[in-house]
C-alpha cells in the first residue's frame, strides 16, 4: 500500500477530520504537536513501546515486574490461541495496534465464533494505514498477548487513570470510570481538582465526586518515570485494591484529534510540548538515547 509522504498526506488527513489547517512548520496547539510528532519523530524505540508485549521489558526496567498484569500467553497468529486452555476470565489483546481487545470476565458466555473472526480480522491490520499515520505503530509485528482479567471487586468497574505527560513530568490525569455501565471521564491536576475543560459531551463527564486511590501520588511518580525524556506520552495505570497496574503507552492520543472543550485548551495544553530540534541536514529524527 503506497500513501503520500507523511507531511503531505497528514496536514490533508488533519483538515478532513478537523476542517483546521494544519501548521507543521509552526504548531501551536496540542492536536498540532502530535501531528508533528507523528510527522517527524521517528526514534525506533516508539516501535517497542507501543507494542504490548514489546513493552513490557521497558516496564520492568523502568519500574519494576511487579505493576505489570500477568500475562498468560503471547501468540503469533489467531489460530494459535485455543480457547479451551485459557481460564475462565481473561483479556485478549492485539499487540499491533488500538481498540483490539476482548475481555472475557466468562468464558462460558464468550462468543468464540465471533471472538475468532475478529481476531483474524485485526490480524490483517496494521495501525499506521487505519487513520492517520501513526508512525510508532508502522512496523509493529501482529501478535496478540492474552491477560489476566483485572477486576476491583467492588460493585463498580475498573477505573483507567490517564497521565499526561509531558517531558518526563506529569501535568494532569484522565479519569475514566464506570467503563461497562455509563462511561464518564474527566480530567483531574495532580492534586485531583477537576479541571475546567473536557474531550466528551457534558452529559460524559464525571458527575459525582470521586477521590483519588490511595497510592495516586505513587501512580504519578511511576508514570513520570516512564514518561521520563519524551517530548509527550500519555502513560495508563490502574490502581486495584490499593495494587498498580501498567496499562500501556499512547504518544498520538485520539490520532491527535481530541476535540477540547473550551477550545482554547488545545493550544494551553499544546504549550505544555517542547518539540525536540531536527538534527541540520536530517528530514525526521530517528535517534534517541533511551534504550529497553
Amino acid at each position: 500500500m503506497k500513501f503520500l509522504p507523511q507531511e503531505i498526506y497528514i496536514p490533508a488527513y488533519y483538515k478532513y477530520y478537523t476542517n483546521k489547517d494544519l501548521n507543521l512548520k509552526n504548531p501551536q496547539e496540542f492536536n498540532e504537536k502530535i501531528q508533528w510528532l507523528k510527522t517527524y519523530f521517528h526514534p525506533p524505540i516508539l516501535n517497542q513501546l507501543v507494542d504490548k508485549y514489546e513493552v513490557r521489558a521497558y516496564v520492568k526496567k523502568t519500574i519494576g515486574e511487579e505493576y505489570l498484569n500477568d500475562l498468560i500467553g503471547l501468540y503469533n497468529k489467531p489460530s494459535d490461541i485455543n480457547f479451551d486452555k485459557l481460564p475462565n476470565q481473561f483479556v485478549i489483546k492485539g499487540v499491533h495496534g488500538c481498540g483490539f481487545n476482548i475481555i472475557a470476565p466468562d468464558k462460558s458466555k464468550l462468543n468464540k465464533t465471533k471472538a475468532k473472526l475478529l481476531l483474524n480480522k485485526w490480524y490483517r491490520k496494521n495501525q499506521y494505514y487505519r487513520g492517520g499515520l501513526e508512525w510508532a505503530y508502522k512496523d509493529v509485528k501482529p501478535r496478540f498477548i492474552v491477560e489476566k482479567f483485572l477486576s476491583e471487586l467492588t460493585n463498580e468497574s475498573l477505573r483507567d487513570y490517564k497521565f499526561f505527560c509531558f517531558n518526563g513530568k506529569a501535568k494532569f490525569v484522565e479519569v475514566h470510570i464506570d467503563r461497562q455501565e455509563n462511561h464518564q471521564s474527566s480530567f483531574f491536576d495532580m492534586d485531583f481538582n477537576k479541571l475546567p475543560f473536557r474531550d466528551v459531551p457534558l452529559e460524559k463527564t464525571i458527575q459525582k465526586p470521586i477521590n483519588p486511590p490511595r497510592n495516586f501520588k505513587l501512580m504519578q511518580q511511576l508514570a513520570e518515570k516512564l514518561a521520563a525524556n519524551f517530548p509527550f506520552v500519555r502513560v495508563d495505570l490502574y490502581s486495584i485494591k490499593n495494587t498498580i497496574i501498567f496499562g500501556e503507552l499512547t504518544f498520538y492520543p485520539a490520532d491527535g484529534r481530541s476535540e477540547f472543550i473550551p477550545n482554547e485548551y488545545n493550544k494551553i495544553i499544546g504549550e505544555y510540548i517542547t518539540l525536540p530540534n531536527i538534527p541540520q541536514g536530517a528530514s525526521v529524527i530517528n535517534h534517541f538515547d533511551l534504550e529497553i
